[in-house]
């Protein structure tokens, strides 16, 4: 038996992580938070990708969402204002879980709606890095 895929997929922005505003995202930057991925997943083939560019971010969707086991993906500011991210996910059969690291609902207004949750499995925010965790968990024993 393969091992599962799962893309972790980070949008805008998100290639500051260490760095911007450390008291909201804290100092760790994604890489090295991967890398504690990698160890702590050590049977699941993890895919990460990050872009500031929505065409980007659709094509990584199209590219995988029809092959891995499940997507996570942090849509950073383009949860609150992509159609098109939406319609990406909507047209793949791989599922998402929308993961947010700070929590959007104690933010500005605008922060609270979410274009991406209604076409995810579930949403995920607030609970930093770890967050990510609590979703390729769920991802592997989704149909288990």
């Amino acid at each position: 038996m393969s091992q599962p895929s799962i893309l972790i997929l980070n949008g805008p922005n998100l290639n500051l992580l260490g760095k911007r505003e450390p008291t909201v995202y804290g100092t760790l930057s994604f890489e090295d938070f991967f890398k504690e991925l990698q160890n702590r997943y050590p049977s699941v083939n993890l895919i990460y990708q990050q872009s500031n560019i929505e065409g980007e971010l659709i094509n990584t969707i199209h590219q995988y969402g029809f092959e891995v086991k499940g997507i996570v993906f942090n849509p950073g500011a383009y949860t609150h204002t992509s159609v098109a991210l939406r319609d990406a996910i909507q047209a793949i059969v791989s599922p998402v879980v929308e993961v947010h690291i700070s929590q959007v609902h104690a933010r500005e207004e605008f922060r609270h709606v979410s274009h991406i949750g209604a076409v995810s499995k579930g949403t995920i925010s607030g609970l930093g890095l770890q967050g990510y965790v609590y979703a390729i968990d769920f991802l592997l024993n989704l149909g288990n």
